[in-house]
């Protein structure tokens, strides 16, 4: 699976775990530091990546906007180490979810997963 790491989800961190589990991982802060959440969406929708973050704008942007994406992570109130082991769990638990257009927010130990409509999985 690919994968673009936004600046405030722990991208060393996640970097090497999704590395060492064999996906294909991008960190915002290689080339992409600074850029705007609408732009980081974009990029994540054309490369065909799960984007991770801990930002709550990106739920905006696509609920209330409607601005394409593949699917998005949002690691809300969670430390480095919480937010690593929350993706594994949810690589091992979720992955159909990731491939198919999900916004999912982990909070603790508690996910919640969302599907827009239009979301097509064979554009990409």
């Amino acid at each position: 699976m690919k994968f673009l790491i936004d600046v405030c989800a722990s991208p060393p961190r996640m970097h090497r775990m999704l590395d060492s589990l064999g996906h294909d991982a991008l960190s915002a802060r290689d080339g992409h530091a600074g850029e705007s959440d609408e732009s980081l969406l974009a990029l994540a929708y054309e490369q065909n990546r799960v984007l991770i973050t801990r930002d709550k704008d990106f739920g905006k942007l696509i609920f209330a906007r409607g601005l394409p994406h593949r699917s998005v992570v949002r690691l809300a109130r969670t430390s480095a180490v919480e937010q690593v082991e929350a993706m594994r769990n949810l690589l091992e638990q979720q992955s159909e979810a990731m491939l198919a257009g999900a916004v999912i927010v982990v909070t603790g130990k508690l996910s919640r997963i969302r599907f827009t409509k239009d979301f097509d999985s064979n554009d990409g």
